[in-house]
């Protein structure tokens, strides 16, 4: 044993104590991969230092924080106004009683009479319709529309041929000429992509009344008017006055229509055409009945429609539209879409 030597020589100093990890790269081999978690004093595994892998589809969540997506938000239904509902039956009912009765005026070489009340007609529509859709250039579009109209009963009266060809060259210019008219100003250059269907709907809603002056001109025409516009009108009627009493099933709870309302309207109505043509010279109960049916079932189903379209604006933040204009619009609208289905039927199958 050599005096000079320390007796701490060959101990390891680290021997007690765990050695740290070198401040800066090592040099020489990396160290050895760890073949096991380190355990404490008393046998138990250590917890990682670094942080967590997460799982697929993002954090992991405990069951009562995760969102219950069976329920489903219930919307509540919208009130159905039984005074609204029967005005407007009240409405319908008038409209078909007065066309039904100008129709009995026309005669060869005697059809202004019938064309001034269609005109008065078309002057609602544009009227229900301009304020109810709002298109840009509002006055301009509507001023249009009632030009067309005045063009189209002209076309339909003085006419050589009746036939819709005159009707179609007056819808196509009335259109192109509201377009125009909203291209010029730049406010409502922007929207004029937006507002083509609603321009549409308002040239061709009044143009298409004007085919009951060409039908009025066909034989048995007036006829096929008196039985196609009174089941429109009694189809329209009964189906408001079904809302107003027993408006259910609800086809949707943001629009006040049931779809009993809807079947019993078209149903009926289709009955009153059958009526009529057994008593009306050149009908049978089921050609009454078969072309009944398709005016019937065209003016519920545009009446509806326009329901769910207002329902729509106003879901979607549009302020609500003049009070009468907007419940006349489905009494006309439906009537609207019924003319040309009468002369389509008229024509087609008489």
């Amino acid at each position: 044993m050599f005096p000079s030597t320390s007796p701490e020589t060959g101990r390891d100093p680290w021997a007690d104590d765990a050695r740290p990890a070198p401040a800066g790269p090592t040099h020489g081999r990396p160290p050895g991969p760890r073949t096991g978690p380190a355990a404490d004093d008393g046998g138990e595994r250590s917890e990682r230092g670094g942080p967590r892998r997460l799982r697929r589809g993002g954090p992991a969540r405990r069951p009562d924080d995760e969102p219950d997506d069976d329920v489903e938000e219930e919307v509540e239904p919208v009130e159905v106004h039984r005074p609204l509902a029967l005005t407007i039956a009240g409405f319908a009912a008038l409209l078909g009683v007065g066309l039904v009765l100008g129709a009995q005026t026309a005669g060869p070489g005697h059809r202004l009479p019938f064309a001034f009340i269609i005109f008065g007609v078309q002057l609602l529509f544009v009227l229900a319709w301009t304020m109810a859709i709002r298109p840009p250039a509002l006055l301009l579009v509507a001023l249009i529309s009632a030009g067309a109209a005045a063009a189209a009963d002209t076309a339909a009266v003085q006419s050589d041929i009746a036939g819709l060809a005159p009707l179609g060259y007056v819808a196509a210019g009335g259109l192109l000429a509201a377009v125009l008219g909203q291209l010029v100003r730049r406010v409502d250059r922007v929207r004029v992509t937006d507002s083509l269907g609603s321009t549409l709907l308002l040239v061709v809603g009044v143009v298409a009344f004007a085919t009951l002056i060409v039908l009025s001109r066909v034989p048995k025409g007036t006829q096929a008017i008196t039985i196609c516009l009174t089941a429109t009108g009694v189809a329209l009627t009964v189906a408001r006055l079904t809302d107003a009493v027993a408006p259910w099933p609800r086809l949707a709870p943001q629009v006040p229509r049931g779809a009993a309302g809807v079947v019993v309207g078209a149903m009926l109505g289709t009955l009153a055409s059958a009526v009529l043509g057994s008593y009306l010279v050149g009908f049978t109960p089921t050609s009454g009945a078969l072309i009944g049916l398709v005016t019937a079932a065209t003016a519920v189903l545009a009446d509806l429609a326009v329901g769910y379209a207002e329902a729509g604006r106003l879901m979607a933040g549009e302020p609500p539209t003049m009070w009468v204009a907007r419940h006349m619009q489905g009494p006309l609208g439906g009537f609207a879409l019924a003319a040309p289905a009468a002369y389509a039927m008229c024509v087609l199958f008489l």
